[in-house]
């Protein structure tokens, strides 16, 4: 009887060693295989066999990851201290080597990121911070995708999401902006004011060379003039004017 029991338990262990050597893996998974420590192979996707005890995997995941950097202080090249964070999208695009080259490839990816995004913005001045957001973005990317090629990691965008400044810098940019307003409006008013002082002087150049333009202008005004409530009206004559209206040699008269 004690017979048995041996085995049947034999069985049932043996059964249960055979089931551990059967792993199945998702599409977007991949086992990192190791033989007796040394690396073996990548497996996967689909159904694989992992000789127990001699084997040991390790399963990577290949999906896109959304990193959320934490606020860091940075000071800009201006000396402006601001508070900066951003969202990091990585992949595993080399199991193996985000397995062997390095211990926990997100958390190094996370503290990478973070001194990347400080060492980048503290290039640029406030303006380009605030202003041209997608080329920082794009030389974090470039400079992180470059560092962590090694790991196996692809990092495919950055983005910064908030770029937070204290009150008295808020105050110092809203008088900036008044003071970039402000100079706009003299600007386009002066340019209005140079615009019209040519027109009038090409209007007098055309007066002056036409006598039949600058008659009927002063007929257009005695018409404006007479629509007014004012029952006398005292306006000057040049005798220029009256030269269309009169023979030639009469003026002299």
């Amino acid at each position: 009887m004690t017979t048995y029991y041996f085995w049947i338990s034999l069985a049932v262990l043996l059964i249960a060693f055979l089931l551990s050597a059967f792993r199945i893996l998702r599409e977007y998974e991949r086992g990192v295989v190791f033989m007796l420590g040394r690396f073996y192979r990548v497996k996967g996707p689909g159904l694989i066999v992992i000789i127990p005890i001699v084997q040991q995997m390790v399963k990577v995941d290949l999906r896109i990851r959304v990193l959320d950097i934490p606020t860091q202080d940075v000071i800009s090249r201006d000396n402006v201290s601001v508070k900066v964070n951003a969202v990091l999208y990585f992949r595993v695009i080399d199991a193996q080597k985000a397995v062997v080259n390095v211990e926990d490839f997100f958390a190094a990816t996370s503290q990478l990121s973070q001194t990347t995004l400080r060492s980048v913005l503290g290039k640029h001045e406030l303006d380009e911070m605030l202003a041209s957001r997608d080329e920082l973005n794009r030389d974090i990317q470039e400079i992180l995708d470059d560092q962590t090629d090694s790991w196996g990691i692809k990092v495919s965008n950055v983005e910064i999401k908030h770029v937070d400044l204290d009150e008295t810098m808020v105050r110092v940019i809203a008088r900036q902006a008044e003071a970039e307003r402000i100079r706009r409006a003299k600007v386009i008013h002066a340019n209005g004011e140079k615009e019209a002082a040519q027109v009038l002087l090409e209007a007098a150049r055309t007066l002056s060379e036409q006598p039949q333009a600058l008659q009927l202008r002063y007929l257009q005004t005695l018409t404006e003039v007479a629509n007014d409530r004012s029952s006398t009206i005292v306006f000057p004559l040049p005798m220029d004017l009256l030269k269309g209206f009169l023979k030639p040699g009469e003026t002299d008269k």
